[in-house]
């Protein structure tokens, strides 16, 4: 009975070890997982994050809960820059302020985890007054009829849904 007894508790270590391992692989801080948006585990059951003043709807990869703060966690699966693109910064602080106005918690920060290496991108003041400027100008762009291109990359005109329509295209 003893025998079993190491057995199962060499086990249980091992397989600690083994989700504790997977999870630093898939960038998450430590914490619960208390919501995913990842296609590998098929569809997501939760509703998007909304916020119908702020007009704002947004679906982070993972929502991690750590010592009573929840923080949202995006995986980026591109080449890994040496500074986390302002897209990506800028769609993190609006993950953030959707769980401010969800969970009624501020984050501290969110996590930008791209393939070798992963990002803490503070949520702080001065981070969320840019997000409600750039919400704002992108509200003014939305009842505007002419739109200047925001860009130099060909490569993103050629993947552009609005290509055809486009009378700025670079390629």
């Amino acid at each position: 009975m003893p025998i079993l007894a190491l057995i199962l508790l060499l086990l249980a270590l091992f397989l600690f070890w083994q989700s504790s391992r997977q999870q630093a692989d898939a960038g998450l801080p430590g914490g619960r997982v208390i919501y995913s948006d990842t296609r590998a585990w098929g569809a997501p059951l939760e509703q998007p994050l909304f916020n119908k003043e702020l007009g704002l709807t947004g679906k982070p990869d993972y929502l991690v809960q750590q010592n009573g703060q929840i923080i949202p966690v995006e995986v980026k699966t591109g080449r890994t820059p040496e500074a986390p693109y302002d897209s990506h910064i800028f769609q993190l602080a609006a993950y953030c302020l959707l769980v401010e106005k969800t969970y009624g918690k501020r984050p501290p920060y969110g996590i930008i985890h791209y393939p070798t290496r992963d990002f803490a991108i503070d949520y702080t003041p001065t981070l969320e007054s840019s997000l409600m400027e750039l919400l704002a100008e992108m509200r003014r762009d939305e009842r505007r009829d002419d739109v200047a291109r925001s860009h130099v990359e060909a490569g993103r005109c050629v993947r552009c849904g609005f290509r055809e329509a486009c009378d700025q295209k670079l390629a």
